[in-house]
């Protein structure tokens, strides 16, 4: 027997779409709607099945910025050939884009046992929503916002890429709230800010996805349920992200901060009413 019924995949699906990229941790809405739904957090098949149905997520990102994506390849590829080429910025940012997932990947497979057993409870994630909203709010005040994507620099992308680290080990962090908080800390604006999460985020997600994959199915999440889970991600996320960029373009991160700590405070009360187990 499935360790997730189709119904609660489509939820689940619905949910990891809405929070992937938005900066109010997916892990951590994930762990909140399979404990309402009383689905063991810590079972390896649920632990597999949330990070596979992430590929649907990713995969939006890759439709949503095809276009770009295939510049960044084609720059990375003609800059292998032609020396010439390394000079052009969407070459150095391919290389940047995979030098700043090494450290995700290194602190994923190492603390692994950890992030699955301890940090998994949900007073951690309680816990790191509101400690990830005062971060969020000092970054956005304090930065100035005056770096586009085009002045981003190889110390930005490894500073970002290892602030996903964060959400990591403390889910309910957030990785999109880690990375874009580090990229307004470091002055760039809030598009691009944006846009280096969604980028950095590519390789880091499809290879936890991947990796889980084996675990998911072998350990009972069923196939349909991680196809369902993972194409409604898929649409979702596509919205999601559209909504995002003009969101961004227009807003601060203010509605953020106050949704995280409202959720973080409500899942501490009831955590402590019994109404959820950790």
């Amino acid at each position: 027997m499935s360790a997730i019924s189709l119904g609660q995949s489509v939820i689940l699906g619905v949910v990891e779409g809405v929070t992937e990229f938005l900066p109010v941790s997916s892990t951590g809405h994930l762990k909140i709607a399979e404990g309402l739904m009383d689905i063991p957090v810590n079972d390896p098949a649920v632990v597999g099945f949330t990070a596979v149905i992430q590929v649907g997520a990713i995969a939006a990102v890759l439709v949503y910025f095809f276009k770009d994506i295939v510049r960044i390849v084609t720059a990375w590829g003609r800059g292998l050939r032609d020396k010439e080429e390394r000079y052009h910025h969407d070459y150095k940012f391919a290389w940047w884009v995979i030098c700043a997932t090494i450290p995700i990947v290194v602190v994923g497979l190492a603390a692994k046992p950890l992030i699955e057993g301890p940090l998994a409870s949900l007073w951690v994630v309680a816990g790191s929503l509101v400690a990830g909203s005062g971060v969020m709010w000092v970054a956005d005040r304090m930065g100035r916002h005056k770096r586009g994507e085009d002045d981003t620099s190889f110390k930005d992308a490894m500073l970002v890429g290892c602030s996903q680290i964060l959400a990591l080990l403390f889910p309910g962090f957030s990785r999109s709230g880690a990375t874009m908080s580090t990229a307004l800390l470091l002055d760039l604006d809030r598009v691009a800010a944006t846009r280096l999460s969604f980028f950095l985020g590519i390789p880091a997600l499809t290879g936890a996805g991947l990796y889980e994959l084996k675990d998911a199915v072998g350990s009972g999440a069923g196939a349909a349920p991680i196809v369902a889970g993972t194409a409604v991600s898929f649409v979702v996320a596509y919205v999601s992200i559209s909504w995002l960029l003009k969101f961004v373009a227009r807003h601060s991160f203010n509605a953020f901060v106050v949704y995280r700590v409202v959720i973080g405070l409500a899942l501490f009360g009831l955590l402590g009413a019994g109404v959820l187990s950790a």
